[in-house]
């Protein structure tokens, strides 16, 4: 048995949706390593659970729920880099998408196995001006389709003399909006850049944690071609407007401003 230790959070959602394949991941993991496994019952007893857990690395068996509270427990807690975070995904397939989009097997003893041996690898965040946490991408309107799903592909436009801190660059097909989708009149805005103006109806926008330089990667479509840019921060404001951040819908609001921040989290992926 390896000398690591691991502290085992059993997400009650996972035991009640697949309990079988949550009694396969505690084996995996209590055959490889020495294990503390917990089944909080609420977030009070999730703090408790990290507060106490010394130097045994977590690992969650959840779905993407499960993993955004345990993410925005421990950036509140500022205990977030502390260690990496593995996770086991258990639910609905609906319910995993975050964690195959992050690289996470979808196979229960992958998983567990990637938790013992894996390599960290460090993530991005988004934090928005309420205290919500973003891994992924968030797009707006909430009900926007998926990346990948282009309705006819555009190639985005260069926009002329930008600041040097909101930096853009040419798009290469990705997501792009159906020219019948819903316009919502809203001001977008990259490091104070404004990208969008509530006299041009927008589509969708899309804001995810980039990889190149720690900047939020953003796009907006509207009725012309689609405009992409990196940043620091981004801030979305006008008329009453709902976001699906991940797996979490969030609104209405009238304006809402995402910070990125580079390396903020670590997380247990396959070798």
């Amino acid at each position: 048995m390896s000398a690591v230790s691991l502290l085992v959070v059993v997400d009650p959602a996972a035991r009640r949706t697949d309990a079988e394949s949550v009694r396969i991941a505690k084996d995996v993991l209590s055959a490889g390593a020495a294990t503390k496994i917990c089944y909080p019952e609420d977030p009070s007893e999730l703090e408790r659970a990290f507060a106490h857990r010394g130097a045994k690395r977590p690992v969650l068996i959840g779905d993407d729920l499960a993993l955004l509270r345990t993410v925005r427990l421990l950036h509140r807690e500022r205990a977030l880099g502390e260690a990496a975070l593995s996770v086991v995904p258990v639910g609905a397939a609906a319910n995993l998408t975050l964690t195959r989009r992050l690289g996470v097997p979808q196979d229960t003893v992958a998983a567990a196995r990637a938790a013992l041996d894996g390599v960290e690898k460090s993530q991005g965040l988004l934090t928005d001006d309420s205290g919500g946490v973003v891994l992924g991408g968030l797009r707006i309107p909430a009900f926007a389709p998926e990346p990948g799903r282009p309705a006819h592909p555009v190639p985005a436009r260069r926009w002329p003399r930008l600041r040097e801190r909101a930096r853009l660059r040419r798009g290469d097909g990705g997501c792009e909006a159906d020219g019948a989708a819903p316009t919502a009149r809203l001001r977008v805005e990259a490091d104070g850049v404004v990208l969008a103006d509530l006299d041009s109806p927008v589509s969708q926008v899309r804001v995810s944690p980039g990889e190149a330089d720690g900047l939020a990667e953003v796009l907006v479509a509207g009725g012309g071609e689609p405009v992409r840019a990196t940043a620091r921060s981004v801030r979305v404001s006008g008329a009453d407007f709902r976001y699906r951040a991940d797996a979490v819908v969030g609104g209405p609001v009238r304006t809402r401003t995402w910070t990125a921040h580079p390396g903020a989290w670590r997380l247990t992926l396959p070798r």
